[in-house]
């Protein structure tokens, strides 16, 4: 198992807005570990800011594909994060 602490920061693109994309992906980062903050964006995106071991960060990407019933993806834009101040918790933020 991969302990080595990471960041990243995922905008995700499609239908996942209006759908509970935030709640649901706030309950899978908690699930997996992971601390940081969700939010809306403007342009009807959802970024997601993701901080934690490794593979949690990696699996977490790869679930945000997913999201919950009534979202359709389309696309992930997802960059590591070189520094970062890690939350305690994960949240919904606006």
């Amino acid at each position: 198992m991969n302990d080595r602490k990471r960041a990243a920061q995922a905008r995700v693109y499609g239908k996942v807005q209006g759908v509970g994309y935030r709640i649901w992906a706030r309950g899978e980062a908690t699930g997996l570990g992971l601390t940081g903050w969700v939010r809306n964006e403007r342009d009807g995106s959802v970024t997601a800011w993701l901080a934690g071991t490794d593979a949690a960060v990696s699996a977490m990407i790869e679930r945000l594909w997913q999201g919950p019933a009534g979202a359709s993806v389309s696309w992930i834009d997802a960059e590591e994060l070189e520094t970062w101040n890690e939350p305690r918790d994960f949240r919904i933020v606006a």
